[in-house]
């Protein structure tokens, strides 16, 4: 890492200057350590305290813009969103911004990229702090014209005397310095029916240098010297190494082998060199018994926490006394995140301090786990997170990242660790699977009475029933899950909004209401009628129904936000082949930021959701995932896509919400309840297809 201190240092031929623009924002990424502690002793060039607007924004002296932020991209495109906010409140064109990411060396400190919190909670910091800015800018025009801060208007990157026409640009009046004042909350911030930036379909950001493949993900970068590094893996979860020999593994002078405790891994020039060597290790390990997917949901029912306890006797009676019961439990499988890019991370040690660069939604919190493991201050520790392709919620952890710097340490040299398909497959975290119970009942007149709800292990997002009921009771009961799991897009909701939305319809069925009515009569949230409204419109809910053909609907709240999904399937009973044929989704998170960005996210959730409600699940016995690859995991193809219309609700009036979440949960429970309608089969397992598009009747 020395000889990046150089003029012409460079990742992949990138010299310094221009490394910023690589990683889409940054300072001087490829410095020494010794490098920034010596410009660490000039003033104002590390974060200021996160309540001041330089915290947030800086103007350089040629009037580029630069806003710094923890959150990352992953591919829902906040990169652009984000400069149209701040755009917006400066008055200014978005290509005037550059956006500095996940560095946790120059950015304020930020919990993750998750919850589809960064719209609504990031966008407004950065429209105060840019409001905030923008007040400054016309009190020092003012002041240095002499001038009342009232005859002054910031407009097109300028600060414009409006009597005279005297202009000066940011750059010229601020000439660099950082603005140390705090941000104002009460700042007045543009509102949404005045917007002429944000609220408009702004091109992705950065847009031509993903699709023209200059830009680096970590996968891509190299460093002077780097080497590459491989780990070896237990056989099956709760495995422990009892001996390894590792003699067989130097098979050239390029291969270092790192071992420390348990941790076993090999470097070398190459990738390809790396994997041979490792595959030469001969190790023992101890296997310990794990349940199979054959038993797991008896196995995650009897090791819940609270599964003893059963809903108040109200309840019970409530139920009981009900003309119309439903009396349901729902069965849904682990899934895998299946990234584009599996995980990766190039790690360097200098003078006691690491660099490390990772695909991760949670920049401080690898640099948190990375200070625990080698018990070093967080400050001596920098972890920047390149734009990624995708995530899912299964990028919160820092495996890769650790694994890098443990060989880096060792050897003395930059590592990268680039984890397989099949690693991605087995050792990252999973979509929890789960076991849920449902009791509920209904008057002859089709009003909700009681609500009894019981969710094993997958989770409690998504669990509030939207409906008015007197009598509920719901409850998420913990298990010990015998495979990793984590965050997944839509977190529980996937499932849970799947086993309300089913007994919904099948509540409905036997009143025999129409399913869209049946919602409606049990709705008194105006924004969720007016979605589910919107969706059944534009589907021709109310249409004549065609042989062979079957129509569902599910909607929901989540993440602050408004779902419906219609769905229609053909169904052949000679054969038993169905066809999901077209989706219709309603989405409304209030204002909308960016329109065409929001269709992506509405379009991404929807098809990653067919992959869940058709056919994806992880096979597994005795501790060892059976289906590791894309050849034996199925996920949507391109032919398993259906006609899909998006209908997107913007609300001015009301706060921007999230948007990468809430539209995946619509999804399998609407084509759950159309194939119901034209077979008469209700389905109570996820994915409902497990071998393929072919239902016996």
């Amino acid at each position: 890492m020395k000889n990046l201190g150089t003029k012409e240092a460079s990742v992949e031929g990138i010299n310094r200057r221009n490394f910023l623009k690589l990683l889409g924002g940054g300072i001087a990424v490829a410095l020494t350590y010794t490098e920034l502690n010596a410009l660490s002793k000039q003033p104002g060039l590390f974060p200021p305290a996160d309540d001041t607007i330089a915290a947030w924004i800086h103007i350089l002296e040629n009037g580029t813009v630069t806003v710094y932020t923890g959150k990352v991209e992953v591919g829902q495109n906040i990169r652009t969103s984000l400069s149209q906010a701040v755009a917006e409140e400066l008055s200014l064109p978005v290509s005037s911004i550059e956006l500095i990411m996940g560095d946790t060396l120059l950015t304020p400190y930020d919990r993750g990229t998750y919850g589809s919190l960064t719209t609504p909670a990031m966008g407004p910091k950065l429209r105060k702090a840019a409001s905030s800015l923008r007040e400054e800018l016309a009190n020092m025009a003012a002041r240095q014209w002499n001038v009342g801060k009232q005859t002054v208007e910031v407009k097109n990157g300028q600060v414009i005397h409006t009597p005279s026409g005297k202009t000066v640009s940011f750059g010229d009046l601020t000439k660099g310095q950082k603005i140390l004042l705090p941000v104002n909350d009460q700042v007045q911030l543009t509102p949404a029916d005045k917007w002429s930036t944000a609220g408009t379909a702004v091109a992705k950001v950065n847009a031509k240098s993903f699709v023209s493949g200059k830009h680096k993900y970590v996968s891509d970068m190299t460093l002077p010297g780097m080497v590459y590094g491989k780990i070896l893996r237990p056989p099956s979860y709760g495995a422990s190494l009892l001996s390894a020999d590792t003699g067989n593994a130097k098979i050239s002078s390029g291969v270092t082998v790192v071992r420390e405790d348990n941790f076993i891994g090999v470097t070398a020039p190459d990738p390809q060199t790396a994997a041979n060597a490792l595959a030469r290790i001969e190790a023992r390990w101890k296997t310990t018994p794990q349940p199979s997917r054959a038993e797991i949901f008896t196995y995650l029912k009897t090791h819940s926490e609270n599964r003893e306890k059963g809903a108040p006797e109200a309840i019970r009676a409530a139920w009981q006394a009900a003309p119309i019961q439903v009396q349901q439990h729902f069965e849904v499988q682990y899934i895998a995140h299946v990234p584009l890019e599996p995980r990766a991370a190039l790690a360097v040690w200098e003078n006691k301090k690491l660099t490390v660069w990772t695909g991760t939604q949670r920049p401080f919190g690898v640099q948190e786990e990375l200070a625990e493991i080698f018990s070093i201050p967080k400050n001596n520790i920098r972890v920047m997170m390149p734009d990624t392709g995708s995530a899912y919620g299964g990028k919160h952890s820092g495996e890769a990242a650790v694994e890098a710097a443990r060989l880096a340490r060792a050897t003395g040299k930059p590592v990268k660790v680039l984890w397989t398909r099949e690693e991605e497959f087995k050792w990252a975290y999973f979509r929890p699977g789960g076991l849920i119970e449902v009791n509920a009942g209904a008057g002859k007149e089709g009003l909700l009475t009681s609500w009894e709800f019981h969710n094993y292990n997958s989770g409690g997002a998504g669990i509030e029933v939207p409906y008015e009921v007197a009598q509920r009771h719901i409850q998420y009961h913990p298990s010990d899950t015998p495979l990793k799991q984590g965050s997944y897009r839509g977190l529980a909701a996937t499932a849970n909004v799947f086993s309300i939305e089913s007994v919904i319809d099948d509540l409905a069925c036997q009143v025999k209401q129409d399913p869209l009515q049946f919602r409606l009569n049990n709705l008194k949230d105006e924004r969720f009628k007016q979605v589910l409204e919107a969706a059944a419109s534009k589907f021709g809910w109310k249409r004549q129904k065609e042989t062979g053909r079957g129509y569902g609907i599910a909607c929901a709240f989540v993440k602050n936000a408004y779902v419906a999904t219609c769905a229609e399937v053909a169904y052949n009973k000679s054969n038993g082949q169905l066809q999901v044929l077209r989706l219709v989704v309603a989405f409304e998170c209030g204002a909308i930021v960016n329109p065409l960005h929001l269709e992506n996210q509405v379009m991404g959730c929807v098809l990653q959701g067919l992959g869940g409600a058709l056919f994806e699940a992880v096979d597994f016995k005795d501790g060892r995932i059976l289906n590791p690859s894309l050849f034996s995991y199925r996920v949507p193809r391109f032919g398993d896509i259906p006609e899909l219309d998006i209908l997107l609700l913007n609300r001015k009036d009301l706060p921007s919400s999230g948007a990468g979440e809430a539209p995946i949960v619509g999804v399998a429970p609407a084509i759950r309840n159309a194939i119901a309608d034209v077979t008469g089969v209700k389905l109570h397992s996820l994915p409902l297809l497990p071998h393929g598009m072919t239902l016996k009747v």
